[in-house]
């Protein structure tokens, strides 16, 4: 009995921390791909070719874990049909992050 409401305790203790790291975890999902983001953006301004990116971007060798290299041939398109001026002027890795917040 006592092993059981010490374990009830625990899981009490537990349950208002199960948001916050959930919460944690989406904001190091968003940063992670708001940093692939930034990546691609880097290679679109110094001119690599689309279709050389994610090995432009391998080269580098990224902080971030191996799975988030997938998203790189989902974004490239998006920041290469954008105009330059618009590339090199706004902060896409912050918007992507926000809007990955938002979801």
């Amino acid at each position: 009995m006592v092993r059981f409401v010490k374990f009830a305790v625990v899981c009490c203790l537990a349950l208002p921390a199960a948001p916050l790291l959930a919460a944690s975890a989406k904001e190091t999902d968003c940063a992670y791909q708001g940093n692939v983001v930034e990546a691609v953006r880097q290679a679109r301004i110094a001119r690599v070719r689309e279709r050389s990116v994610p090995e432009h971007i391998a080269k580098t060798q990224p902080t971030w874990p191996e799975k988030y290299n997938a998203v790189i041939p989902l974004v490239a398109p998006w920041i290469y049909e954008m105009r330059m001026k618009e590339v090199r002027t706004t902060d896409l890795q912050a918007g992507w992050k926000e809007l990955c917040l938002q979801q």
